[in-house]
C-alpha cells in the first residue's frame, strides 16, 4: 500500500508539474499581455534568443560519430573496432561504399584529418556550410583532472560516474539522480524577467527533464499538439455540454482546505495559460510551420516518420509565437532515446543518426525561414548526452565511458570547426581511462558557459548558474560568435 501511495503522490506531483508550468511562485498570472509584452521587450538585452538542448538517452557512441580518418588514426580505430564477429562496429572509410564523410574544419589539427558517420549526411552539410561545429570529448568534471590525478583519486571527481540515470543528471543539474535544478532552469529563471510571461521561459516537447528545473521559473511541458489541455473542461462531459462549466467551477473554486486551495491555483494557471498559448503557436502545416518530411531508415530504405523532428517542429511553432507571448529568453529541451548500445550497435546507431541529422537540418531550415524571418542567428541547438562510450568493443556494442564529441548548431556557431584537440585514436594514452573511454577535456561547466555568455547572462550570473566553472580558466570555449 505504501508504494502505492508514493507512485500515486509522485504522478500527481508529475501532473501537476506539467500543467501548471508555475510562473515565479504566487505571482499573478500576466493577462494584459500586450502591455507587459511591449514592457519585456524594451528592457530585453539583444533582442529575442532561445537555446534548445537535443539529450541523446542512453549515451551515444562518439567514436563511430565523429572520427579521426589520418592513416596512423584509421589503423589504430579499424585494428580496435573490427572483430571477428559478424556484429564487428568498425565503420567503412572515406570513399569507401556508405563510408564515413570527411569534414575538414577551418582549423586544423597537425597530422590530422576527420569525418562524420555515413548516416549524418544532413549535418555535414550544415558543418561544410559554416553553421555547425564539434566540440571534442566534453563532459562532467569538478575541476581540471589528469590521468594521474584521475587513478590517485587526488583531485574531487563527479559523483557516479559511468551511472546512466546518474550522469543523465549531472549533464542537465550538475548533480547525481535526484538534482533539484538544472541549468537549463537556472538560466531561465535568471533571463525571465524579459519575458511577459515567466511561464513560457522553459519548455519542454519532451515531457519532464531536470535540465529545465528552476528554482522560481518551472518548465512548462508540451506534445506535439501544443499546449496540453484539462480533459472535460471543452465539448461535452459526460455526453452533456452543461457539464463542463461545473466541472471547472470545482477545480478551480476557492477552499479553507491548503491542498485544495494549492490545486485550485495550479489548476486556474494551468487554464491560463493554454489559453494563452494556443491561440499563440503557429499551426502545423503549411500554413505555419510546415510538417518534416520523413526521413529514410538506413537499414530498410523505407520511409519512416521522425518523432525528433515533430518534437523540433513544436519548438518552432513556439518561437513562432514568440511575439504574442512576449518572449526575449526562451529555453527548450527535446531529446531522443535508444542510444544505449551494448549490442547490435552499428545497426541501431545507423538508424538513431540519420534520425538526429534529419531533425537537425528540418529545424535548421525551419529557422532560416520562420514565417519569413530568419531566426538561425538568434536560436541555437546543442547535444548532450549520459557520457560516451568504450572505444573497444564488446563484440557488436560498446561499453559505458566518459567523455563525448557534442554538436552546436545555429547561425551564431562558430562553424566549420572542431574546438579542442581531438582525442589521440586508440588505447593507453593521457586520455584513456579505461578501454578507450575518455577523460573529458572540457566540463559541461565550460561548454554551458559558453552557451550561457551567448545568451545573454553576466559572469556573475554564470558563477551563479555552473558551480563549478570557477574551478576551469577557460571559461568560454569560443564556439559562439
Amino acid at each position: 500500500m505504501t508504494n502505492k501511495i508514493n507512485a500515486s503522490r509522485r504522478e500527481f506531483l508529475r501532473m501537476s508539474s506539467m500543467l501548471s508550468a508555475v510562473g515565479v511562485a504566487g505571482a499573478p498570472f500576466a493577462l494584459n499581455l500586450a502591455t507587459v509584452a511591449s514592457a519585456a521587450a524594451q528592457n530585453a538585452p539583444g533582442g529575442y534568443k532561445a537555446l534548445v538542448c537535443l539529450f541523446m538517452f542512453g549515451a551515444n557512441d562518439h567514436a563511430n560519430t565523429v572520427l579521426a580518418t589520418d592513416s596512423t588514426s584509421w589503423t589504430q580505430y579499424l585494428s580496435i573496432r573490427t572483430t571477428n564477429e559478424a556484429g564487428s562496429i568498425a565503420l567503412p572509410a572515406v570513399g569507401a561504399a556508405g563510408g564515413v564523410l570527411p569534414i575538414v574544419p577551418v582549423t586544423s589539427q597537425a597530422g590530422r584529418s576527420f569525418a562524420l558517420h555515413p548516416n549524418l549526411v544532413e549535418l555535414k552539410g550544415l558543418f561544410d556550410s559554416g553553421r555547425a561545429a564539434v566540440i571534442s570529448n566534453v563532459g562532467p568534471l569538478v575541476m581540471p583532472t589528469s590521468l594521474d590525478q584521475y587513478k590517485a583519486k587526488s583531485v574531487i571527481l563527479p559523483p557516479k560516474l559511468f551511472s546512466h540515470n546518474d550522469q543523465q543528471s549531472l549533464w542537465q543539474a550538475y548533480a547525481p539522480e535526484g538534482a533539484a535544478y538544472g541549468w537549463g532552469g537556472r538560466m531561465g529563471d535568471l533571463m525571465a524577467a524579459n519575458n511577459a510571461n515567466p511561464i513560457f521561459t522553459s519548455i519542454s516537447a519532451s515531457g519532464n527533464a531536470v535540465f529545465l528545473a528552476g528554482k522560481t521559473v518551472n518548465q512548462y511541458q508540451v506534445n506535439s499538439s501544443g499546449a496540453v489541455p484539462i480533459g472535460g473542461l471543452t465539448g461535452t462531459l459526460f455526453g452533456a455540454t452543461a457539464g463542463t462549466n461545473p466541472l471547472k467551477n470545482i477545480i478551480t473554486a476557492n477552499n479553507l482546505n491548503l491542498f485544495q486551495k494549492e490545486h485550485a491555483t495550479v489548476t486556474n494557471r494551468s487554464i491560463s495559460a493554454q489559453s494563452l498559448l494556443s491561440p499563440s503557436m503557429a499551426v502545423a502545416g503549411p500554413a505555419g510551420v510546415p510538417n518534416p518530411t520523413q526521413y529514410t531508415n538506413p537499414n530498410t530504405g523505407a520511409l519512416a516518420n521522425n518523432a525528433l523532428a515533430v518534437q523540433l517542429q513544436t519548438v518552432a511553432r513556439i518561437i513562432a509565437g514568440r511575439s504574442a507571448l512576449g518572449a526575449q529568453r526562451q529555453v527548450f529541451f527535446v531529446s531522443m532515446g535508444g542510444f544505449d548500445t551494448h549490442d547490435f550497435q552499428r545497426a541501431s546507431q545507423a538508424d538513431l543518426l540519420a534520425k538526429i541529422s534529419h531533425a537537425i537540418a528540418y529545424f535548421d531550415t525551419m529557422m532560416g525561414n520562420l514565417q519569413g524571418t530568419d531566426l538561425r542567428n538568434q536560436v541555437t541547438l546543442f547535444t548532450a548526452s549520459d557520457f560516451g562510450r568504450t572505444f573497444t568493443s564488446n563484440g557488436d556494442g560498446t561499453d559505458h565511458g566518459w567523455g563525448s564529441h557534442h554538436f552546436i548548431v545555429g547561425g551564431a556557431v562558430k562553424g566549420k570547426n572542431i574546438y579542442g584537440d581531438f582525442p589521440v585514436t586508440g588505447l593507453k594514452h593521457a586520455q584513456d581511462v579505461g578501454s578507450g573511454s575518455l577523460l573529458p577535456q572540457f566540463s559541461v561547466d565550460q561548454y554551458g558557459a559558453t552557451l550561457a555568455n551567448w545568451f545573454g547572462l553576466s559572469a556573475t550570473q554564470i558563477n551563479d548558474v555552473f558551480p563549478n566553472i570557477t574551478n576551469f580558466t577557460n571559461r568560454n570555449l569560443g564556439f559562439m560568435s
